[in-house]
């Protein structure tokens, strides 16, 4: 796999033209067939204008319950340092919501994130003439135990999530029963190293040759990689603390 950060424009929000910022960042570069644009999701956000001014945001903490679909309290986390929220089946906190690159506004989760990756991708496919392209959208979050953040995928677009190894079998010849490999979050981890977190002026990522990826004209189903909350193996510690619902 090649993948190399694509520097932009500054987007600058409250709202701003992504597909002018891709497009000009693209001219220079022969977009190749089953190529995958991974795109930071705040840049996503700052196209479809979703900042709040922080002088019109009296409340963080209750822009972040109204934000989220579950939350703890400030005061249930060591420090008091954020608040953890569950949001689109994904654990992340304050709701996604972000200051840093950000001016003087609160920059919020895309709105519907695969229409948003959809619209990227058929962008794509007219601009540079391509009949098969991914689009990734990524954001960064923090992995329980560890320092520092990762990468993982809000959306995706143009190729199947998941590479399935069922009924396959490994090295001895053991039957694979339950690996399936997530690839839209692999790729987004990658594509978030590439992307940094500071100054880097980086928010697209361009990614080729993937050989594990299956392309495909369907539209995404996102249950397919949401995990039902009662069959997740992390469930046992999800239902031991008391979610606020929004």
């Amino acid at each position: 796999m090649q993948i190399r950060p694509i520097k932009t424009r500054v987007l600058v929000p409250p709202k701003d033209d992504l597909l002018g910022a891709i497009k000009q960042a693209l001219s220079a570069i022969a977009l190749r067939e089953k190529s995958i644009l991974a795109v930071a999701s705040k840049v996503a956000a700052v196209w479809q204008g979703r900042c709040l001014s922080r002088q019109q945001v009296k409340d963080k903490d209750e822009l972040i319950k109204k934000e989220a679909d579950f939350y703890l309290e400030r005061k249930e986390t060591p420090g008091q340092c954020c608040m953890l929220t569950i949001k689109n089946n994904l654990l992340v906190p304050t709701a996604g919501i972000d200051e840093s690159n950000a001016s003087d506004y609160y920059i919020l989760w895309p709105e519907r994130p695969y229409q948003a990756a959809k619209e990227i991708g058929q962008f794509l496919k007219k601009e540079f003439g391509l009949k098969e392209v991914g689009v990734v959208i990524t954001h960064s979050r923090c992995t329980p135990g560890r320092v520092g953040t990762t990468g993982i995928a809000l959306a995706y677009w143009g190729f199947k999530p998941l590479k399935d190894y069922r009924g396959q079998k490994d090295l001895f010849q053991r039957e694979l029963k339950m690996t399936q490999s997530n690839l839209i979050d692999g790729l987004a981890s990658a594509a978030v190293v590439c992307m940094g977190e500071g100054r880097e002026q980086t928010p697209l990522v361009l990614m080729e040759n993937v050989d594990l990826v299956e392309f495909t004209s369907q539209d995404p189903d996102q249950k397919d990689i949401e995990m039902e909350r009662e069959e997740d193996m992390f469930y046992p510690l999800l239902r031991s603390v008391k979610w606020q619902k929004r």
